[in-house]
């Protein structure tokens, strides 16, 4: 069943890049290089962007003078990489395996995903969705779970790709999971500011998105049930990036929501209930 708002995609937002607070910038930059396979498309003392062909994915910022997250401080819970089909996955997870990286798994009935952290600590997703026709949606809500990952199907096919050569094309951010204090309210302000459509709550967790998507937030109380907006600065995430074909709506709803709202360079940057901060940035190709 197609979800009733699977519409022209040119009409939805669509993610841009993630940013994050780092204290060692050369370490997370070889990471992200080497493990996930991105390529570094500019870098300087204080920031490097990372990403595939011309888009940016990932910009990492040093700020070595900020201590590390607390355990139940919200923030970036995973960034996740969208990889363009199940082969890519296969390639990269064999090459993951080959480097000793240690990593979780789980089907999700949408998806096959894998789950690693950086060296700071910073949750990665890498996954590939399967096609849209095999999603099962009932009253608006997508079906989705966590079940064992065929991992040797996945190697097999992986083997029958060749080997990983960076990132394949096609490459995207496709969804941020973050940690809040509270999912439900949480669910509300995201659907409320960013225009977003609940598609499913599992256990203690939201998830939203535009178009029929599956999910492009995911939003979870695990560890952060009750916390409130953190009194100082840590490393971790540093901001998410919305691209939006029209900044003019998106306005209009902050203000109606009471919602500050600060205009930097182009740009409308705003931050959540628990100060995660997030910039909508004007493209002509958001959702395209």
């Amino acid at each position: 069943m197609t979800h009733p708002a699977a519409l022209d995609f040119s009409a939805w937002p669509q993610l841009g890049a993630v940013t994050l607070l780092v204290r060692d910038l050369p370490r997370l930059t070889a990471f992200y290089a080497e493990v996930l396979g991105l390529a570094v498309l500019r870098q300087n003392r204080e920031e490097a962007a990372l990403g595939v062909g011309e888009a940016e994915w990932l910009r990492l910022r040093s700020r070595p003078d900020l201590p590390a997250p607390e355990p139940r401080r919200p923030g970036l819970f995973h960034a996740a990489l969208l990889l363009p089909d199940r082969a890519a996955l296969g390639s990269w997870v064999r090459h993951a395996s080959a480097l000793g990286v240690r990593l979780g798994a789980g089907d999700h009935l949408v998806s096959e995903a894998l789950y690693l952290t950086d060296p700071e600590g910073n949750g990665v997703e890498v996954y590939r969705d399967r096609p849209r026709e095999e999603w099962s949606w009932a009253g608006g809500q997508v079906r989705m779970d966590t079940l064992p990952l065929d991992l040797p199907g996945l190697l097999a096919v992986g083997e029958a790709a060749g080997p990983f050569r960076g990132a394949a094309p096609g490459t995207r951010l496709g969804h941020v999971h973050l940690r809040v204090g509270d999912a439900a309210r949480a669910a509300r302000f995201y659907a409320q500011a960013l225009d977003l459509h609940p598609v499913a709550e599992w256990r203690g967790a939201a998830f939203l998105s535009w178009g029929g998507y599956h999910h492009h937030f995911g939003l979870n109380e695990w560890e952060t049930r009750g916390a409130g907006r953190p009194l100082a600065p840590a490393t971790g995430l540093g901001e998410v990036e919305i691209l939006v074909p029209d900044l003019a709506p998106a306005r209009a709803r902050l203000a109606a929501l009471g919602v500050p709202a600060a205009e930097e360079a182009g740009a409308l940057a705003f931050a959540d209930p628990w100060g995660l901060r997030l910039i909508l940035r004007a493209s002509p190709a958001a959702g395209g």
